[in-house]
């Protein structure tokens, strides 16, 4: 038989209409100033701060409500330095040998390369997994559904909090990122997703002066 959960009553906070325009408009304001960033103050971050906006992402939708997510924190700096070198090697070869002309005309303005000092000087990595699949109390493997979709949305969510937090950060994804999983050993259903190094900006970090896409590129009434 097919458990089912139990329902409760939902409470939506609702708003007058003007509230409603003030309230989405400053949201649009607040995330329009968020930034990737790739110098980092090594200042340290409450561990409380952390635990709140990985319970943030946690909330995100799921297929079937299986949440397929872990959220590794590495604060350690010889596990950081570890990561880098593993990942510089990677982006190296990627630099070197396998990126496209079109791609390296498209990533020139942004000044990026195969160096990745952040990963060091960031106080926390924050490693996501997706789990491709779980394992049931009898140790058999049991699917879970929609798992890229639904780690997106968390680390959309992850992203979102950091911001509200006054903390910045960058999706960091490395063409491989095998070597995670047996660096922070994890176990075999479990896949690296993303790399976010999470922190305070420099003072004197600068970013590209990059221009969002008008509504009128992006929205389509129908």
């Amino acid at each position: 038989m097919v458990k089912k959960y139990p329902f409760i009553p939902y409470h939506l906070q609702t708003y007058s209409e003007d509230e409603k325009i003030k309230r989405s408009y400053e949201m649009y304001n607040f995330m329009n100033s968020r930034r990737s960033i790739r110098s980092f103050s090594d200042k340290p971050i409450p561990r409380e701060v952390i635990e709140n906006i990985v319970r943030t992402a946690g909330t995100a939708p799921s297929g079937a409500n299986m949440q397929p997510w872990v959220f590794v924190i590495v604060s350690d700096s010889d596990l950081k330095r570890k990561i880098r070198l593993a990942a510089e090697l990677e982006e190296k070869e990627f630099y070197d040998h396998k990126i496209s002309n079109e791609w390296r005309q498209d990533l020139a303005p942004l000044g990026t390369s195969w160096e990745k000092p952040f990963l060091e000087t960031a106080p926390q990595l924050i490693i996501v997994f997706q789990q491709k699949y779980r394992l049931d109390e009898k140790n058999i493997k049991r699917k879970n559904y929609y798992v890229i979709k639904s780690v997106g949305i968390a680390v959309g969510m992850l992203i979102l909090a950091i911001h509200n937090a006054g903390l910045a950060t960058l999706t960091h994804t490395p063409i491989s990122m095998n070597f995670l999983r047996d660096l922070l050993g994890r176990p075999e259903n479990e896949k690296a997703f993303v790399i976010m190094p999470v922190g305070y900006p420099k003072e004197d970090v600068e970013v590209p002066d990059l221009k969002r896409k008008p509504l009128s590129e992006i929205l389509i009434w129908s």
